[in-house]
């Protein structure tokens, strides 16, 4: 396990992943780099600030797609601030959006986003809902999706699974699995075995093992399959 304190980099010649933060109920944010090409993983609050930093204005622009594993606030709180600032810098190439189908967070941030700047939006943005597991291609990156568990809490304190996703990506040899939210699941054990990378959430310690995150045993045991990984969203 790579020691885990943030930001959390992980590289092999011209693919890397760098995780900006994945803090439960605050932020995740994660750039996504293979060969000359960038994408951004479950951009929460404060991504378009990383990446400025990390990256610098231009290479924000020349960014086409975005994953996003599941629709919760510290997953996507920074999406109306990317595209915004995307939309000031008059950004010209078209901008994708991967998300599991039926996520309405992100269906109303982009509906939303059209509503207020529909007359000044430099960019063609294209929402892609994932509802199949099919491979997808983009930039010599094989992305798998694969189906997760997460679930959230109602007010009545019940509880319901909201839809979410992990994705597997692979270019040239190398392979990184990552799995968002989730509970222990199948899905994400065998996409996380033998990966060159697994980074595996531990949103419970060994005490209060749930249905909606693994525990840190549970997250251990599905990250040592892989051969190495990091740890994250684990509270702080």
């Amino acid at each position: 396990m790579k020691e885990q304190k943030y930001p959390l980099t992980w590289k092999k010649k011209d693919f890397s992943i760098k995780i900006f933060c994945s803090i439960p109920n605050i932020a995740t944010g994660i750039l996504l780099r293979a060969g000359n090409n960038y994408s951004v993983i479950d951009p929460g609050d404060g991504i378009l600030r990383d990446l400025n930093h990390e990256i610098g204005f231009k290479q924000i622009l020349n960014i086409s797609d975005i994953f996003i594993t599941h629709g919760h606030h510290d997953h996507v709180g920074g999406v109306w601030s990317f595209l915004t600032y995307l939309r000031v810098m008059k950004k010209k190439s078209p901008l994708n959006i991967y998300y599991p189908k039926g996520c309405v967070e992100i269906e109303s941030i982009y509906n939303a986003f059209e509503r207020v700047y529909l007359d000044t939006i430099s960019y063609k943005i294209t929402l892609r809902p994932i509802k199949k597991t099919n491979r997808i291609v983009r930039n010599k990156i094989a992305i798998k999706p694969f189906p997760v568990i997460h679930k959230e809490v109602l007010n009545d304190g019940t509880k319901r699974q909201v839809p979410a996703i992990g994705f597997k990506f692979t270019y040239e040899d190398k392979k990184i699995c990552y799995g968002g939210d989730t509970a222990y699941c199948d899905e994400l054990v065998r996409h996380a075995k033998n990966s060159d990378l697994a980074i595996i959430e531990a949103g419970h310690d060994d005490e209060e093992d749930d249905d909606m995150h693994m525990t840190l045993s549970e997250a251990k045991s599905i990250g040592k399959s892989a051969k190495e990984y990091f740890l994250v969203h684990v509270p702080e």
